[in-house]
C-alpha cells in the first residue's frame, strides 16, 4: 500500500512536468525521433567523448515492468527506460568548493526512454540543478546544467 501511495504521488508530480513541455523549472524534457538504441549511443557517445565515465546505468523500465504485478498493476509505463549516471571531475570538484553540500548533485543523471504508443519517438530529460546558495555556488550550478544542456544537445544533433 505504501508503495502503491508512493507510486501516485510520484506520477502526480511527472503530470505537470509533462504538460509543460519539459520546460519546468525542476526539469529539463526533450523528445528526438529515432531508435532507441541509435540515441542511447548518441547519449552514450556525448557523455564519454567529454572525457567522463558513465558510472552506473540504472535499468528502470525493466525493474518496472519486473516489479508491475507484485503491486496490483497492469500499466506499461515505458517501453524502454535507463537512466544513466556520470560525473565530471573538474566541474564537480569547482561545485563543491564552492559549497560541499552540493555533494546533493552529484552525480549527474540523464534519463533515456520510450513510451508505449508512439512509434520512432525517444525522450531525454534531466534534473535541473537549480544554481542555490553564494554566487560561487550558483556558477559552479548553472555549469552542471551546461554540461547536461551539451550533452542533450549533442545527443539530439
Amino acid at each position: 500500500m505504501r508503495y502503491l501511495m508512493l507510486s501516485v504521488f510520484l506520477y502526480t508530480l511527472v503530470l505537470p512536468v509533462s504538460a509543460h513541455s519539459g520546460q519546468d523549472k525542476y526539469m529539463r524534457l526533450f523528445s528526438i525521433k529515432g531508435n532507441y538504441a541509435d540515441v542511447r549511443e548518441d547519449l552514450e557517445m556525448a557523455i564519454t567523448d567529454r572525457g567522463m565515465i558513465i558510472s552506473s546505468v540504472a535499468h528502470i523500465g525493466n525493474m518496472l515492468a519486473r516489479t508491475r504485478k507484485d503491486v496490483g498493476s497492469n500499466k506499461h509505463i515505458f517501453v524502454k527506460a535507463e537512466s544513466l549516471e556520470f560525473c565530471s571531475s573538474v566541474i564537480s570538484r569547482g561545485m563543491m568548493e564552492a559549497d560541499p553540500h552540493n555533494i546533493v548533485f552529484c552525480p549527474y543523471i540523464i534519463s533515456i526512454y520510450t513510451l508505449p504508443g508512439e512509434k520512432n519517438r525517444v525522450h531525454l530529460a534531466y534534473r535541473r540543478p537549480l544554481p542555490v546558495g553564494s554566487p560561487a555556488s550558483k556558477k559552479a550550478l548553472r555549469a552542471v546544467e551546461k554540461l547536461l544542456q551539451g550533452i542533450v544537445n549533442d545527443t539530439m544533433n
